[in-house]
């Protein structure tokens, strides 16, 4: 009987791993290198020829050009040392192509992306140092559900990182609807008027957003467009960093009537206006605004526009990666993070 148990337990184990491993098909591995050493010399070529679920390894270089992914399941891995290693880049803006949505030098318009140890630029305001050319210009435009970045820099002016959802657009107040889930950790973000803005329900966990010099910076405007609409931006354990010359610093604006945003033990090494966040449109009424535990020499704190209640202690539970993005298919960032940490070190 004994034996007859142990068979079927074998049985049971074996038809669960092959369950396992039809549920998470294989990926595709694709090498991008611009010397010519690799199966692609760039991004895009790899991109394009990607049918599946494809980790693109991308050695170390500067790849000038402009990336769009519309292919579910993408990987981009930088091979280098650190981000800046491998950075993909390029220089549009809204005032020369038309729309700040045709700016992005990387524009993602599909699930399941995640990128690793790689640099993302748009150089326009480096480019144009005339202030009569100030304009949008993303660096990732990103509408994408269950994506990760791990140890990635943006970097633009204005509007560098569209955190966005293509799902609740279109939506109405009479129902709910899931925000695209995205999750930045240990990132580099810079910009100056509102680099982080969309709709999505992203979280930011022990990121430098770093203010770029600018005579008024806004580091958030969030879009959720009604109340049951699951949207906000998350920032935990976070740092904010930038030169204190005269600028004036604001944690966000609401660019829709619901905007959400929430920091949570944030170390402000550059000095923050007093009022901490900025009206627009009279929105500030309706948005939900919330700081808790800031600390550092830029807090300058007291006298924010907006009041933050206390946290319940099941709200100060819930305010962590895996709790606010699991979603009801049980997601795990948190996972997903560490799979690509562990993938970067064996594709070297």
């Amino acid at each position: 009987m004994r034996t007859r148990l142990s068979a079927l337990l074998v049985v049971i184990l074996a038809f669960s791993t092959i369950c396992i491993c039809l549920a998470q098909p294989a990926r595709t591995r694709l090498v991008v290198s611009a010397s010519g050493r690799g199966d692609f010399r760039t991004v895009q070529g790899a991109v394009d020829h990607a049918m599946g679920p494809t980790v693109i390894a991308i050695q170390p270089g500067i790849y000038h050009e402009k990336v769009s992914i519309s292919r579910k399941g993408i990987w981009l891995i930088g091979l280098g040392a650190n981000p800046e290693d491998v950075t993909i880049t390029f220089g549009d803006s809204a005032k020369n192509t038309g729309s700040t949505f045709k700016s992005g030098t990387v524009i993602v318009d599909a699930d399941q992306f995640a990128a690793e140890n790689l640099s993302i630029v748009n150089t326009w305001w480096d480019d144009h140092a005339d202030p009569a050319d100030a304009s949008q210009a993303v660096a990732l435009q990103l509408s994408s559900d269950q994506s990760v970045l791990d140890r990635v820099r943006l970097l633009s002016g204005q509007d560098t990182l569209y955190a966005a959802s293509r799902t609740c657009r279109g939506s109405t107040n009479s129902g709910s609807c899931d925000a695209s889930r995205e999750y930045f950790n240990d990132c580099f973000i810079e910009g100056n008027v509102d680099y982080i803005f969309g709709d999505a329900k992203a979280v930011f966990n022990h990121c430098e957003l770093h203010s770029r010099r600018h005579h008024e910076i806004m580091i958030t405007a969030q879009s959720k467009h009604f109340p049951a609409e699951e949207s906000g931006y998350y920032f935990l354990n976070c740092k904010i960093t930038g030169v204190n010359e005269w600028d004036q610093v604001m944690l966000g604006r609401p660019w829709r009537d619901y905007a959400t945003v929430l920091f949570d033990h944030t170390d402000i090494e550059q000095t923050l206006a007093p009022e901490g966040w900025s009206e627009w449109g009279g929105r500030l009424k309706t948005a939900t605004y919330r700081e808790y535990d800031s600390y550092g020499p830029g807090v300058n704190g007291g006298k924010r526009i907006v009041k933050s209640p206390p946290l319940t202690r099941e709200e100060k539970r819930q305010l962590n990666p895996r709790s606010l993005l699991e979603g009801a298919d049980g997601w795990n960032p948190i996972s997903e993070a560490k799979q690509l940490q562990r993938l970067v070190h064996r594709l070297r």
